[in-house]
């Protein structure tokens, strides 16, 4: 049977991808609400769900990743403005993990860039509103700058087989693409990019839909393609996003966060020739250095579930941090995470305890993350 809608949903006010009715024909079990859409995430049980990751191909429908687009005369010069990237350096045709920086050098989201053009930008946003905050940047810029959302909404390839599946719909073109490049092309006459990027850790695509019209077709195009490899939908893999050190907005970072204390510093291009905002405080805080920072963190005893609070975290018995995302890994038969503390309490093999709702106190243990392939090969093979 199909979800019960009437479950998480009263009214218009949530909005609905393009593959919704997909994903109720394909059995979607539980729905979260994302950037003010409605957003599948499971099928199955999430550790069926994350060995078939693992071993073969996945699709999901992460359309709630609405775009900024932002284009105009002074495009590149205003979005340059928006992060600590230098995205003189970002080539027409490539991608870049990015973070949107307030001028308290909090992160107010950290999208996918991607640039169509010399003056064409798309910014794919996690679950803050980014539209909002760009246009408010632009109402006093002085710069010529038209920002939107288009009608563009992604769907996910992940997971080893990806590539065979890729190969299927687009031919050669798409496996010779490079880790963050991306194409433009059409299947079927459904106009699409096709980019080298996932939230998985593992080989990966992203196929961006430009019609929304077109959704149910794009669907059943990529399931056929995918039916030899098994291809399943399932939602996002916590599991495996936890294992290799991906970070969730909204639970392991906030806007009360800044790169330096959740391990983003990579993202600060330090000879950024222009100005953008938040560069004061963030060149005042590296050099100052941060009160915190966000910790790989192994729980022990018996598996726990998905964290859906934020855990404390205490020091014989005082309360010092909070764990921000906590799961169990089947590849590695332990229960991993991060947790927010004390820079004093950050230092590898530092023993604490964590208070686990109905489960008591666990013993746990300060680890290096990311917890599998910490050289990121998987998805760049």
């Amino acid at each position: 049977m199909p979800f019960d809608m009437t479950l998480v949903q009263r009214g218009a006010r949530l909005r609905r991808s393009p593959f919704f009715a997909a994903t109720q024909r394909y059995g979607a079990k539980a729905y979260t609400v994302y950037n003010h859409m409605l957003f599948p995430i499971c099928f199955a049980d999430p550790e069926e769900e994350y060995w078939h990751l693992v071993n073969g191909v996945t699709l999901w429908d992460v359309s709630v990743e609405r775009q900024v687009e932002i284009t105009g005369p002074d495009a590149l010069a205003f979005t340059n403005m928006l992060t600590p990237r230098d995205l003189t350096r970002c080539a027409v045709g490539q991608g870049k993990y990015v973070v949107i920086t307030a001028d308290d050098g909090g992160i107010i989201n950290d999208p996918v860039l991607l640039r169509l053009g010399e003056n064409h930008f798309w910014l794919a946003l996690a679950d803050s509103d980014v539209l909002l905050w760009a246009r408010g940047v632009a109402l006093n810029a002085g710069l010529r700058v038209t920002i939107g959302e288009p009608d563009v909404s992604p769907l996910q390839l992940q997971g080893p087989k990806a590539k065979e599946v890729v190969r299927a719909l687009f031919g050669d073109a798409a496996l010779e693409l490079h880790y963050y490049r991306f194409l433009e092309t059409a299947l079927d006459g459904i106009p699409l990019v096709v980019t080298r990027t996932g939230w998985s850790g593992e080989v990966g695509y992203e196929v961006y839909l430009r019609d929304g019209s077109r959704g149910d077709e794009l669907w059943e195009r990529i399931m056929e393609a995918g039916k030899v490899h098994g291809i399943r939908p399932t939602g996002p893999s916590d599991i495996r996003r936890i294992e290799a050190g991906i970070l969730n907005w909204g639970a392991d970072m906030t806007l009360e966060n800044n790169v330096y204390e959740v391990g983003l510093d990579y993202l600060v291009d330090e000879g950024k020739g222009s100005d953008y905002i938040g560069r004061a405080a963030l060149e005042r805080i590296k050099t100052e250095g941060v009160a915190r920072k966000l910790a790989g963190i192994e729980i022990a005893g018996e598996r726990i579930e998905f964290n859906s609070t934020r855990w404390p975290v205490k020091a014989d018995d005082t309360l010092v941090g909070e764990v921000t995302s906590a799961i169990y890994s089947p590849r590695l038969k332990k229960n991993i995470g991060y947790a927010m503390l004390p820079i004093e309490y950050t230092r590898l093999g530092t023993a604490l305890g964590v208070d686990i709702p109905d489960a008591g106190t666990r013993r746990a243990t300060i680890v290096a993350k990311p917890f599998v392939d910490p050289n990121k090969d998987i998805p760049k093979t």
